[in-house]
């Protein structure tokens, strides 16, 4: 099977092409790839493929700027609009395209056991621009008689992981990470091999849907696992009435503060997804985080 693979270099692709590596895999990224080349401002010349794997993308974070809110859209929706318009101008389209997106496309910051007919209401510019960007090859691979199937992630695991999960093991390495209020919300999270895993058979049905790795850890459960890799202790507890007064000092600061009221709620809320669909459909089994996630020390 041939495939193109977009975002080559990110998090996720690299587990991509280490599960895929018995097919024939063209690269295309921003640098050192088979093609090189930046979705967000041009149009690829592409080769044929039977599979196209869109993994590219601007990866969720907090915009500070009017500019850091429109690269969103630039790289997730004209950079996917480049994509599809290179395959265009090929003689053969691809029989099935796969394209990563987001659990952030619910727009909520707590509920348990979404599922994947649960109203897109996101509102924030990363949320949006998923939106746009699945409607964008949904509409596509239906003009075009094309197999879609988009894949609503949440947080990715993995070895070197980036942004908050990053963050967080280097808290932890380094003895200053502390859960608030308990750490026990619980949030879907999954391995970024077991996504890998997934592609190949739902690129031959297409659908939409969620993946999770079932059991939904609390932050108290997967920072206890990494502070025992570590050989360090068990992470320190801010307790809730402490984390309210330092919300509340932070709502008063404004922009500034790292940590207001709404980032409180959003921390100590349960934020699941429901992956029934998939489990169902492929007997498609994922490895617990907690059991599986191994970190470099």
């Amino acid at each position: 099977m041939k495939i193109l693979l977009t975002g080559s270099s990110g998090f996720l692709a690299k587990q991509i092409l280490e599960a895929l590596q018995q097919e024939e895999i063209l690269c295309l990224s921003r640098n050192n790839a088979d093609i090189s080349i930046d979705l967000s401002t041009q149009v690829p010349n592409l080769p044929i493929s039977d599979l196209v794997i869109h993994a590219a993308g601007k990866a969720h974070s907090v915009p500070k700027t009017e500019d850091e809110i429109q690269n969103f859209f630039d790289v997730n929706v004209i950079g996917t609009k480049n994509l599809l318009k290179g395959l265009e101008q090929i003689p053969f389209l691809p029989k099935s395209f796969v394209f990563i997106s987001s659990v952030s496309v619910y727009g909520l910051s707590k509920g348990i056991g979404i599922k994947e007919n649960n109203l897109l209401n996101a509102k924030d510019p990363y949320g949006l621009s998923k939106i746009q960007a699945e409607k964008l090859v949904q509409d596509w691979c239906d003009k075009n008689n094309v197999i879609c199937t988009i894949l609503r992630l949440p947080l990715l695991v993995g070895e070197n992981p980036p942004g908050n999960l990053g963050a967080m093991i280097k808290g932890i390495k380094k003895g200053y990470y502390m859960n608030i209020a308990g750490g026990n919300a619980r949030k879907s999270m999954l391995l970024a091999e077991d996504v890998a895993s997934f592609i190949l058979p739902s690129s031959k049905v297409g659908g939409i849907y969620n993946l999770t790795d079932g059991y939904h850890p609390s932050f108290k459960e997967l920072s206890n696992v990494l502070a025992k890799q570590c050989n360090n202790r068990k992470p320190l507890n801010i307790p809730k009435w402490l984390a309210e007064i330092l919300a509340k000092i932070g709502d008063l600061l404004g922009e500034r503060s790292p940590f207001n009221s709404y980032k409180l709620s959003k921390i100590t809320a349960d934020l699941t997804f429901d992956d029934t669909k998939a489990r169902t459909a492929f007997g498609w089994q994922p490895q617990n985080v907690l059991d599986s996630f191994k970190i470099n020390l």
